[in-house]
């Protein structure tokens, strides 16, 4: 047995040493050392303030500051102290709880982000980006990581959102995943690998870049162990968790644990029944001194009393359902107290009270035989054994064993019912003789055992049987009698009483709890099942008394009193005696708590060191928790405690806890606090009304500042308290409590108000409350909160306009607050470029037009993220008001409008560097159905409407005059085409016209020229096609929204290209003329470049019309094909006036010949002089030049067409009509000789140019059909008779002939 002095100093010896460790308070919160009094205090303050009083000033202001920290102490003291308090009753509820049980069915939550490893996470995702892991990823996946690192990691509003607690990893990859969803569904499809396993690769990806260098299965087992650390928690787990919410030492709660005795489930359930008949008493007492709470109506201060005790009363119930033992449960209707007598009545007492037959205990023995001693007549080698049985039950046997060694070890297990059980053991020896029918007895021992009798094995003194001559027989043997669970205490007391044990005798007695409130005290002789006599202790109570005079027998004496019956009881020592007072205490249920004789003088004597060598482990506990000042803790009775408050403060803390720990838990407790509290307001009844309006309260407040709550437990519990204080006409609420106190409905009221006021703000908020549509559903949860606040009562639906205009209000102020901030963040990010790229030059110097329009743009930009962020993430949750956040949409682009309207004002007349603005903003808004030809796109357009058609008049005036000072100018050069790349000319190509007046000419861009390799047309025309191309393509990217406007600039652009395509052929047409009547009319003539150059330009014109000039209308359609026919024509007439020119050539090669008609002087002369010239020199054959030159001409013609025009079908159309033209001319002329004879100079030119022409011409690609005409033949034919006549006379032709031959050149 312990001694509790030498412990107790011991423990003084430790607690010192913790004293001299305790920290300093801290403001709010810190506590002193728990040994700490409020005398302790003061009695350090002196040496406190003789620190600091050299320094003071004088001695007043030192006094107050003595005063101040004496009452700053003061205070944490009685913190401290009300916190051990609580500490107490949580520890009762951890200990035995009977009403609440730990939830298995809350969602789980996930691990929460802090700054710290927010930050570790960007500058992994930056090393990924830097290519610093070995993580390969292919350029979709790279710019996909991009993306979510520049517009989510990077993001303030994560920044607020992980400050908030609000922020796990589980919303980071959730974001990323919807992030990647639409980029993948966006890719094209790639065959044999499907976008589902393209989505779970990048998602593999991105938890290796986020997980870093960890190693996963850590990862796993940390992520495992905090989940099972999320589920059920331990007592001890518990024990632990709130010591650190109430901030409690670890020594303090061991020496509450012991001094409590938590261990001991028998007495925290006599706790229980103590604190629920102070209870029931307390009810009473306000029945009768009418101090009621305020109600709302006085109808409710009888319904409170019947809810306090109908709240007992189940308490009762709930206590009488936990099991008390395997067997002989007996459980009683509801109410044993007579102190209820509305819900029992007085009357049934009777059929309540205990019969002997309910009362069944059962028992397990295990007899264990180990050895006989004294065993000396016997033969060494004769054989022994035992017998054992339990009267009234079997008989077993043990191994046999020879006298020379009689050992066993044989165990036998027996159940009984028998308290006082006898049990028989006998030594037997096999009977050696033949006719001997059993076996001889040798001895015998009885037992009578009891749960109490030592548990090790001991020597007993047998009986002897006759004719034994060993008498002093010994048999070494234990018996071990268990105790049962529903036998709380057992052993022999003096007893006397006035109904029961109405003489002084020892007796046998068994405490007994039949269930958890009936405990009896039974008395019973050996060999008995039943009891002999029973007390039932249900109204009892136990105490210590002094001895009894007249009473011999017992040495410490206790008893139990009731109205109208005592009943005295003595024990033969001091333990025993507080061992059955303690016992009886918990079956009672009594308030009032004994007080052991031996404790009293310990504190009467003030620490006197007498050792009390008989008080039980229990009662040294007890001291030593005295000692620490614990004592007044243990022993306060819960019912005198306001645990409205305590209930209150303990919430609070443990709200604190929750949201400080590593889950973002958005304000729910874990399961094993909410089992606490459920307990801790079942066992001491706390109003779950007021339960959940200090939660609101704390919840709120935590809101307020910042925090991370979750709007589902906010409805949850504002939903609770509206059902309570509304109730329905029917009057039943969630809880069953039907009275609603005047505090409880002024509470509700306020924490409505400000709910409403925090719900319309986080809705104003929406973007920064909850960024990127997290936590998710939170946002669509708000709003059906706040539809549920503005609810009057709980069964009248508030109307939706009403709910529409609050959120209406909401998202208006939303805008504001959405732009504010953006252009806040668009100024900030204009600055830090500017830092990051200074330049002297712009230092102090205005903001100029071009800077303030490029800002303009760059925050439109920010504006389309934001709208498309808000359709990506928030349009969900406002499903319901879509028109709304329309609405929202566009006063968000109106406040945009008023900085892009007063950034195009300050732009100067005729610029055109605001059209990219709006490009951008068009592009969007146009594929949005929402915002398509909404307010702020139809202000746009207005705005950009005169803009446009100022542009397009100065383009067209530009054009115009470029054409008139081109042509005006041109050279008719070659230049490379540039048509057949213009679709993909984009606005900043477009010219930009200053002014209308003195239009600049526009050049082509030096990049451009290398686009084609081919020659085409002139530098005017291919100028005019490619701003008629790059104007129609820059309106044509405009998307021009309002249909009717945008055809009519489409019609506009179209026939402003007829037009001008229609001047460009004119005056092509005009320049080719001219440029052939200036050109020789002779053989020598060769077809220049720019005679092709301008065939070009009607070739690139149709090209071009086709394109820039065709549209579906029907009068379009018939305008365009008169620009068709007009180049046809034109071409045509080119065509023809090349023929004549070609025609006027081969008459002036004729009209030489014509010199040598037959009969004519110069005929004559000429043929006389060649022959006389002829006989002295070499003379060169006449005529040979001639049509040498002609051939020249035609070949040169020929292969200049064929080269430089790129039309196909205009040279086979040129060529077809100059041969047929010529062919025409040359039978023309020999028609008209018809009657004359051809000089042989005539013919030898004629078939010289006939033939060379037919084999160009055909070389060419002249069809047959052409060349072999009528003509041809009646010219050869003619040719041919010329030939035979000219061959007979003198000279012959000298081997020219129509024939063909192929040495001929």
């Amino acid at each position: 047995m312990l001694d509790p002095s030498s412990s107790e100093e011991e423990t003084d010896e430790i607690l010192e040493e913790e004293r001299k460790v305790v920290a300093a308070p801290k403001v709010g919160g810190a506590r002193v050392s728990p040994s700490r009094t409020s005398e302790s205090s003061v009695g350090l303050q002196p040496s406190r303030s003789s620190n600091v009083r050299p320094s003071s000033p004088s001695p007043s202001v030192a006094s107050e500051k003595e005063k101040e920290d004496l009452e700053k102490m003061q205070r944490e003291e009685e913190e401290r102290k009300k916190r051990l308090q609580l500490y107490v009753f949580v520890m009762r509820c951890i200990a035995y709880p009977f009403n609440a049980k730990q939830p298995t069915d809350m969602a789980r939550r996930q691990q929460k982000i802090s700054k710290q490893q927010l930050q570790t996470v960007k500058e992994r995702f930056q090393s990924f980006l830097n290519g610093d892991t070995q993580i390969v990823a292919d350029e979709a996946f790279i710019n996909a990581v991009q993306s979510y690192y520049e517009v989510f990691l990077k993001s303030d509003r994560v920044s607020r959102m992980v400050q908030s607690g609000g922020c796990s990893a589980a919303d980071s990859r959730e974001v990323f995943k919807k992030h990647i969803e639409k980029r993948v569904r966006s890719l094209p499809e790639i065959d044999g690998l499907s976008k589902e396993t393209v989505l779970s690769s990048w998602i593999a990806k991105f938890d290796t870049i986020y997980r870093g260098e960890e190693d996963p299965r850590k990862h796993q087992q940390r992520m495992t162990a905090s989940a099972a650390s999320e589920l059920i928690l331990s007592k001890d787990q518990l024990y632990e968790m709130f010591q650190g919410i109430l901030g409690i030492k670890k020594f303090e709660h061991q020496l509450l644990y012991n001094a409590c005795q938590l261990d001991n489930p028998d007495e925290q359930a006599a706790q229980i029944r103590r604190e629920l008949d102070g209870r029931l008493q307390m009810a009473d007492q306000i029945a009768r001194g009418g101090k009621f709470p305020r109600f709302v109506s006085r109808e409710m201060e009888a319904m409170y009393i019947e809810e306090l005790k109908s709240s007992v009363n189940l308490l009762m119930a709930n206590l009488e359902s936990m099991p008390v033992s395997k067997g002989g449960e007996f459980k009683l209707q509801k109410l044993k107290r007579g102190h209820n007598t509305s819900i029992i009545d007085m009357g049934q007492e009777d059929e309540n009270q205990l019969s002997k037959s309910d009362v069944v205990l059962s028992f397990t023995l295990e007899v264990v035989i180990m050895e006989v001693q004294g065993l000396k007549s016997l033969a060494p080698n004769r054989i022994v054994y035992c017998t054992m049985e339990v009267e009234g039950g079997q008989k077993l046997q043990t191994d046999q064993a020879e006298a020379s060694k009689p050992t066993w070890g044989t165990q036998g297990d027996f159940t009984t019912t028998h308290p006082l059980p006898a049990v028989k053991v006998k030594l037997f020896t096999e009977s050696t003789g033949v006719l001997a029918l059993e076996d001889k007895e040798l001895g015998r021992v009885v037992l009578h055992p009891t749960p109490n009798s030592p548990k090790q094995a001991e020597l007993h003194k047998m009986t002897v049987s006759k004719g034994c001559p060993d008498s002093d027989l010994k048999i070494k043997l234990a018996v071990r009698m268990d105790k049962p669970q529903n036998m709380k205490h057992c052993g022999y007391l003096w007893a006397i009483g006035k109904n029961v044990w109405k003489r002084w005798k020892k007796r046998f007695f068994v405490l007994v709890q039949v269930s958890q409130y009936t405990f009896a005290m039974c008395s019973y002789r050996e060999k008995k099942a039943e009891p002999v006599e029973l007390l039932q202790l249900d109204g009892y109570t136990v105490d210590y008394t002094d001895p009894q005079p007249g009473l011999d027998g017992g040495r410490t004496f206790f008893n139990a009193v009731k109205e109208g019956d005592t009943v005295i009881f003595a024990s033969d020592d001091e333990q025993d005696r507080i061992l059955w007072v303690q016992a009886m205490y918990r079956a009672t249920g009594q308030s009032h708590k004994p007080v052991p004789p031996t404790q009293v003088q310990k504190l009467n004597a003030k620490g006197g060191t007498a050792p009390q060598l008989d008080a039980p482990i229990s009662q040294f506990y007890a001291d030593r928790a005295q000692k620490h000042g614990m004592d007044e803790f243990i022993s306060a009775n819960p019912c005198s405690f306001d645990h409205a408050s305590l209930f209150e403060m303990l919430q609070r803390l443990t709200l604190d806890h929750r949201l400080n720990d590593s889950y973002s838990c958005l304000g729910w407790f874990s399961p094993g606090q909410v089992f606490v509290l459920d307990e801790y307001c079942a066992r001491n009844g706390v109003r779950g009304c007021h339960r959940h309006l200090c939660y609101l309260r704390d919840l709120l407040e935590r809101a307020e500042n910042g925090a991370m709550i979750d709007p589902t437990l906010l409805h949850y519990s504002f939903a609770f308290c509206a059902s309570h204080v509304h109730g329905n006409r029917y009057g039943t609420r969630p809880d069953g409590i039907g009275t609603v106190s005047v505090d409880e409905k002024e509470r509700f009221e306020g924490i409505k108000d400000r709910l409403r006021v925090l719900l319309e703000n986080q809705i104003t908020h929406f973007r920064y409350c909850f960024p990127f549509g997290r936590p998710e559903g939170a946002l669509k949860a708000t709003l059906s909160l706040l539809e549920r606040v503005l609810m009057k009562d709980i069964v009248t639906p508030v109307p939706q306009e009403e709910v529409k205009n609050v959120i209406r209000k909401c998202l208006e102020q939303a805008a504001l607050v959405n732009y504010q901030r953006l252009s806040e963040y668009a100024k900030v990010e204009v600055e830090k470029n500017q830092k990051d790229h200074r330049d002297p030059e712009n230092v102090g110097r205005l903001v100029t037009p071009a800077k303030k329009l490029e800002d303009t743009i760059r925050l439109a930009e920010l504006v389309i993220e934001v709208l498309q962020q808000n359709e990506e993430h928030h349009a969900e949750a406002f499903a319901w008001w879509s028109d709304l956040m329309v609405e929202h949409a566009e006063t968000f682009l109106s406040l945009y409008a008023v900085d892009m309207d007063a950034a195009l004002e300050v732009q100067p007349p005729d610029s055109w560097d605001s059209f990219p603005l709006f490009q951008l903003l068009n592009d969007f808004l146009r594929v949005d159905y929402n915002l398509c030809n909404g307010k702020f796109h139809k202000h746009l357009q207005d705005l950009y409407a005169p803009l446009v058609v100022r542009y397009v008049d100065l383009m067209e005036s530009s054009i115009a005059q470029s054409i008139h000072r081109g042509f005006e100018r041109e050279t008719w050069e070659p230049v490379k085409s540039l048509t057949s790349n213009l679709p993909i000319v984009n606005l900043p190509k477009v010219p930009n016209v200053a002014v209308p007046v003195n239009l600049p000419s526009f050049s082509t861009p030096a990049w451009m020229t290398a686009m084609s390799d081919t020659d085409n047309g002139s530098g005017t025309s291919e100028d005019l096609f490619w701003k008629l191309d790059a104007l129609q393509t820059f309106i044509r990217d405009l998307h021009w929204p309002e249909e009717e406007f945008g055809k009519h600039l489409e019609t506009r652009l179209k026939l402003m290209s007829s037009d001008m395509i229609e001047s460009c052929v004119k005056r092509t047409r005009a320049a080719f003329e001219a440029k052939l009547q200036r050109s020789s009319r002779t053989a020598d003539f060769r077809v220049p470049q720019s005679i092709c150059t301008m065939f070009n330009v009607m070739v690139d014109a149709r090209a071009q019309s086709a394109k820039l000039c065709a549209m579906e209308l029907g009068q379009e359609r018939q305008y365009h094909s008169q620009i068709d026919n007009l180049i046809e024509e034109t071409v045509k007439e080119m065509i023809t006036l090349l023929v004549a020119k070609f025609v006027v050539i081969l008459e002036s090669v004729l009209a030489k010949l014509s010199r040598y008609d037959e009969g004519t002087l110069f005929s004559s002369f000429l043929s006389f002089t060649v022959k006389a010239a002829s006989k002295y020199v070499d003379v060169p054959k006449p005529g040979m030049d001639v049509a040498d030159s002609y051939v020249t001409f035609v070949r040169h013609s020929q292969d200049m067409l064929r080269d430089k025009v790129n039309e196909e079908m205009y040279i086979e159309r040129l060529f077809d009509q100059w041969y047929t033209s010529t062919m025409n001319l040359l039978g023309t002329w020999l028609t008209d000789r018809m009657d004359l004879q051809l000089h042989v100079y005539q013919l030898k030119i004629l078939i010289r140019i006939v033939k060379k022409k037919y084999r160009d011409f055909r070389l060419q690609g002249v069809l047959d059909s052409t060349l072999n005409s009528k003509m041809y033949d009646t010219v050869r034919n003619r040719l041919m008779l010329e030939e035979a006549t000219a061959s007979v006379r003198e000279g012959g032709m000298q081997g020219i002939s129509m024939k063909d031959s192929d040495t001929e050149d």
